[in-house]
């Protein structure tokens, strides 16, 4: 079988995964991913099934539905005062870590360096190092989760 790639050597296991893998291995309670325990509200259930039943089970465009995309931009300019046009700036992602890696692919060469505010999510640093960069981490203090400004302007 033909070897990975030079940059899995960069990778090792997740925390999400190993925390998984170890809880269940010891018949624990699994704290390493988000579990609610709560329904979804009963409207977004009856969407859904409505959605499946009036045929709805194609993929979208890759950019979003545009009814969708129009709601996002009308909450961005209600929530945020930003206006940007649903046809030419929003795009619709699976989630947060494909949008990340998605940005990140578009705006990072080889070469380049990223700041991360730790703690952080844990695919921040491997989706650096898969687009090129070399994060550069910078820690956050608790109990108001300031930075050291001196850390920070070494980083660059």
């Amino acid at each position: 079988m033909k070897p990975l790639s030079e940059i899995t050597t960069k990778f090792t296991e997740s925390v999400i995964r190993e925390m998984t893998r170890i809880s269940n291995a010891r018949g624990g309670i699994n704290l390493a991913q988000g579990f609610p325990d709560f329904d979804p509200p009963a409207a977004i259930r009856q969407a859904a099934i409505d959605a499946i039943q009036q045929g709805w089970n194609q993929y979208a465009i890759t950019f979003g539905e545009a009814d969708l995309r129009e709601a996002i931009a009308a909450k961005a300019l209600e929530y945020n005062q930003i206006e940007c046009n649903p046809h030419t700036d929003v795009t619709v992602t699976c989630g947060a870590t494909e949008a990340m890696i998605a940005t990140l692919k578009a705006l990072v060469n080889p070469g380049d360096e990223i700041i991360i505010f730790e703690p952080f999510y844990e695919n921040y640093g491997p989706d650096a190092i898969l687009s090129g960069a070399g994060p550069r981490y910078v820690t956050l203090r608790p109990p108001d989760w300031s930075y050291d400004s001196k850390e920070l302007a070494a980083a660059f």
